[in-house]
C-alpha cells in the first residue's frame, strides 16, 4: 500500500491522507485552483512513530512530480508542509512555510509528525474527546503561492456563512500583501472580507463562486483558507467549519429548507454542545453602562469573572470561581487556559484567530482583536485610555456585541428563537424517551416549560421549606414538646403546602407533576449555629446521624413520622381539588420493600390517584418484580443509586479523591455526571427488564441529573426508559439528544438489515 498520495492521484480516504489532504485532493478533482502537491499518508506517520523512517523513496518521487508539473526545482520553487489529522484541531500541530530545499522538506515533516505528540495537541483531544486512534497526522506537502509577492496579493479565511449567526453569506478577513499564518495566528488583525471584494472584485466573485460548489459538494457549512497571488485565486484549504451553537442551527436548518439535507441529518448534525453555549447567558438588555472598550464578536455570550493573564493561573482561579483570560493573542499552547476560563479576551487577532475558533467551538464567551487594550503581562494588568485593570478585577465581556465592561454586570438567560424552536419540533417528532424537568417553583416550571418540558418528572417538596415562614413552622413540628404543639404545626404546614401546590398546578395547566414526598432526615431543618436553648440542643443531637444519607430520611421518615407524609397527601389533595386540571403523581422515596410502599399507599384517601416509587436503593433494583407489581411507575433517582453502588458520598469524593482517580485513569468518566453503564446501569437494566415482565405497561423515568447528560440518555433510550427528567436548562438539550439517540437505534436496524 503506497504511503504517499499526489494530490491528482488520492483516494480521499480521510484515515489515510487525513482531513486537510483528502479535501485538496477533492478540491482538485472538483477542477479548483489548488496548487498542486502530495500527502505523506498516516500509513508513513505510524511506520514514522515505529521505526522512525520515512518513505525516502516515495518522497523523492513525489517531490520530483511536483517539481516537474511547476516547471521549477526547489530552491525556485518553495513549498509548505502541514498537518493533516483524521479529525480537525486547528492551530495544534506545527505548519512550515518556505521550505526550499529537500532535506529541509524532510525535517520538516519528522517536525509535523512530532507535533502531533506536544502537550498541546494532547490536551485538544483530551478536552474534545478525540479517540487515541485519531491522534495521528498526515504530512501535506504543497506548492507555495505568494500572498506578499505584490499589493495585489495577500491571504484570508472564509466562511461560506457567517459562524456566529448563521447567515448564509460569505464570512471573513483579508490580509493585503501576507501569507496565511498572518491571519490564523492572530498576530496580525486583517480586514473585513468586504475589503477584499472592493481591492480584488474578481478575485472575490470567484471565492464567492467556489464556495457554492464546495457547499453544494460537502453539504456543509466550509471553512476556507486562500491566498492570492498577484490578482489570481488560490484554494488552500477547505474544511467543515466551527461555528457558534446560534449559527449551528441556523445552518442546519437552512439547509433543510434549501434541500441540501434531510430533517434527519440536520438532527444530527447539531450537538449537545451546539445547544449548550446557545443557551448561554447575555448582558441584561437594560444595561446602560457603557462599555469600557469594544473589540470583535469572536464568540456569541456574556461571561464575566476575574481578570487572569497567566494559563496556568487562569487553570487554578477556576476552581475557586469564574475568570476571563486576557492575553495579546492566544496561541494553541493556551488551550488549557481557555478550557479553563469561562470567556477570553484578546487585544489582537481576528474573527478567524485561534482564540476565536476554538472558543467558538467550545462555546465561551470571546472578544477578540480590542486594539484599545494595552495588555501588559509583566506588570499583570491591562489598560485602556487612562484606566488601569489590573489582575482580580472583575469585568463582563460580551462575544455578541463585542463589548467589553468593568465590573460583573447583570446577564440575563437565552430564550428559544425561531430555528432552534423548528429543530427542536423536529427533535420531538424523532424521539421516543419523553423529556421532563426536575424543577421546585413556579418559575423554575414556566422556564422549563419554555424550554419545552412536557410536564415535571421531579418536584421536591423539602425545597418548598426554604421560605422562612415554612422553615420555621417544620422547626416547630419537629421540636414540638406536645402532640398538640405538634398537630398545631401540621395544621399550618398542610394550609402552607396546600398554597405552593395550588402554584406549581396552574403553572403546569394541566401537565403531569411527579411530587416527592419528603426526603431529607429531619436534622437538616434544624439550625446549624450555636444553639443555646438546652431543649432544642438535645432534639438536635437526639436527631443527628453519623450517615445521614444513608440513615433516617425518605420513606423511613414518613414510616416513623407517618402524619408528615399524611400531611403532604392531604395538601396534595387540597390543592388539587382547588385546581381543575391538576395531574399530579406521588412519588416515595428511598423504598427497599414493598412493605414501605403499601404503608403510604394506605394514606392516600383518593383511589384514583397514582403513586409511585424512587428507585435510588440495590435492594429496589434487585425487588424491581415485586415493586414494579404494585406501584403505578418507577423513576430511577440514579444521585442516591450511583452513591450507594459505588459506596461513595458524592460531597465527599468529588473534593477529594475523584478528581485523582480520573487524572490516573482508574475511572473514565465521573460517574455522578455520566451514567456508569458497567455498574449501575446493569442495576438499571435489570430492574427495568424484571418490572416490565411484572407490568408491561409500567411507566419508568429516571430524574437524577444524568437525565440531562447527553451519553447517559442514549444508554436511557436502549435500556428502554420511558422518559428523563433534568433541569430546566438541559430539557433542549434532553429533546435533541433523545432524538439522536432514536435516529442512532434506526440506522442501526437499518444496517443490521442490510447484513442479514
Amino acid at each position: 500500500m503506497p504511503k504517499v498520495y499526489l494530490f491528482t492521484d488520492g483516494n480521499e480516504d480521510r484515515l489515510q491522507l487525513g482531513n486537510k489532504g483528502a479535501n485538496l485532493v477533492t478540491m482538485t478533482k472538483l477542477n479548483l485552483p489548488v496548487p498542486p502537491g502530495f500527502v505523506v499518508s498516516l500509513g508513513a506517520f505510524a511506520e514514522y512513530k515505529r521505526t522512525g523512517q520515512l518513505p525516502m523513496k516515495e518522497i523523492e518521487a513525489a517531490l520530483k512530480a511536483l517539481q516537474r508539473r511547476m516547471g521549477k526545482r526547489l530552491g525556485d520553487l518553495m513549498v509548505s508542509v502541514r498537518s493533516s489529522g483524521p479529525v480537525s484541531m486547528p492551530g495544534m500541530m506545527d505548519t512550515v512555510l518556505n521550505v526550499k530545499n529537500e532535506g529541509h522538506i524532510i525535517s520538516c515533516i519528522k517536525a509535523v509528525f512530532e507535533s502531533a505528540d506536544s502537550a498541546r495537541a494532547v490536551e485538544y483531544r483530551r478536552i474534545n474527546n478525540i479517540p487515541a486512534e485519531m491522534a495521528g497526522t498526515a504530512a501535506v506537502i504543497q506548492a507555495m503561492v505568494m500572498g506578499n509577492a505584490d499589493q495585489r496579493s495577500g491571504t484570508g479565511v472564509a466562511f461560506t456563512r457567517n459562524p456566529n449567526t448563521g447567515e448564509n453569506s460569505l464570512f471573513g478577513e483579508y490580509l493585503p500583501v501576507a501569507q496565511g499564518e498572518d491571519v490564523v495566528s492572530g498576530r496580525r488583525t486583517p480586514m473585513n472580507i468586504e475589503a477584499f471584494r472592493q481591492q480584488l472584485p474578481e478575485a472575490y466573485a470567484e471565492l464567492n463562486r467556489i464556495g457554492h460548489v464546495l457547499e453544494n459538494h460537502y453539504k456543509e457549512m466550509q471553512d476556507i483558507e486562500f491566498t492570492v497571488e498577484r490578482a489570481t485565486l488560490y484554494m488552500l484549504q477547505t474544511r467543515s467549519g466551527k461555528r457558534s451553537g446560534q449559527a449551528a442551527v441556523k445552518i442546519a436548518v437552512d439547509m433543510v429548507k434549501e434541500g441540501l439535507i434531510s430533517t434527519e441529518q440536520a438532527l444530527m448534525r447539531v450537538t449537545h454542545t451546539d445547544l449548550d453555549a446557545l443557551l448561554h447567558k447575555r448582558v441584561d438588555p437594560s444595561n446602560t453602562i457603557k462599555p469600557l472598550t469594544k473589540g470583535l464578536n469572536a464568540a456569541p455570550g456574556a461571561a464575566t469573572g476575574k481578570v487572569v493573564f497567566d494559563v496556568r493561573e487562569a487553570v487554578e482561579w477556576a476552581q475557586r470561581g469564574p475568570v476571563i483570560l486576557v492575553r495579546p493573542e492566544t496561541s494553541p499552547d493556551d488551550i488549557v487556559g481557555i478550557h479553563a476560563a469561562t470567556g477570553v479576551l484578546t487585544s489582537r487577532g481576528g474573527l478567524t484567530s485561534h482564540a476565536a475558533i476554538v472558543t467558538r467551538a467550545m462555546g465561551k464567551a470571546c472578544v477578540c482583536g480590542a486594539s484599545e487594550l494595552n495588555v501588559d503581562l509583566g506588570a499583570q494588568q491591562f489598560t485602556v485610555g487612562g484606566r488601569v485593570v489590573k489582575r482580580g478585577a472583575e469585568i463582563t465581556i460580551d462575544g455578541t456585541t463585542g463589548n467589553v465592561y468593568l465590573g460583573a454586570l447583570p446577564l440575563v438567560e437565552a430564550a428559544i428563537y425561531g430555528e432552534l424552536d423548528e429543530l427542536l419540533g423536529w427533535a420531538d417528532q424523532n424521539r421516543r424517551l419523553g423529556v421532563m424537568a426536575n424543577a421546585d417553583t413556579p418559575e423554575m416550571i414556566r422556564q422549563a416549560i419554555r424550554f419545552g418540558a412536557e410536564g415535571v418528572g421531579l418536584l421536591r417538596t423539602e425545597r418548598q421549606f426554604n421560605e422562612p415562614d415554612e422553615l420555621a413552622t417544620i422547626r416547630e413540628f419537629i421540636l414540638a414538646d406536645s402532640p398538640v404543639h405538634r398537630s398545631e404545626a401540621l395544621v399550618k404546614l398542610r394550609k402552607m403546602q396546600r398554597n405552593d401546590f395550588v402554584e406549581i398546578f396552574k403553572a403546569l395547566d394541566g401537565r403531569p407533576v411527579i411530587i416527592r414526598l419528603l426526603d431529607l432526615p429531619l436534622h437538616e431543618f434544624l439550625p446549624h449555629e450555636a444553639v443555646h436553648d438546652p431543649g432544642i440542643r438535645s432534639r438536635i443531637e437526639e436527631l443527628q446521624e453519623v450517615n445521614p444519607m444513608m440513615g433516617h430520611r425518605g420513606v423511613r421518615v414518613g414510616v416513623t413520622y407517618p402524619e408528615l407524609y399524611q400531611m403532604q397527601i392531604d395538601a396534595i389533595a387540597d390543592a388539587k381539588a382547588a385546581v381543575s386540571n391538576a395531574n399530579a403523581l406521588i412519588m416515595i422515596p428511598q423504598i427497599i420493600t414493598v412493605q414501605e410502599l403499601l404503608w403510604v399507599k394506605k394514606m392516600v384517601k383518593d383511589p384514583s390517584a397514582k403513586v409511585g416509587i424512587m428507585m435510588e436503593t440495590v435492594r429496589a433494583c434487585m425487588r424491581a418484580d415485586s415493586l414494579g407489581s404494585t406501584a403505578a411507575f418507577f423513576s430511577f433517582g440514579t444521585n442516591d443509586l450511583t452513591q450507594a453502588t459505588y459506596s461513595f458520598s458524592r460531597e465527599d469524593v468529588e473534593k477529594k479523591f475523584l478528581p485523582y482517580y480520573l487524572d490516573q485513569g482508574i475511572l473514565m468518566d465521573n460517574p455522578f455526571e455520566t451514567i456508569d453503564v458497567n455498574g449501575v446501569g446493569k442495576l438499571i437494566e435489570t430492574a427495568v427488564k424484571s418490572a416490565r415482565k411484572a407490568n408491561p405497561d409500567l411507566s419508568i423515568g429516571v430524574c437524577g441529573e444524568h437525565g440531562g447528560d447527553p451519553r447517559s440518555i442514549h444508554f436511557f433510550h436502549n435500556a428502554g426508559i420511558s422518559y428523563v427528567s433534568c433541569s430546566p436548562f438541559r430539557v433542549p438539550i434532553a429533546r435533541l439528544v433523545a432524538a439522536q439517540a432514536a435516529l442512532d437505534e434506526k440506522d442501526r436496524l437499518i444496517r443490521l438489515t442490510r447484513d442479514d
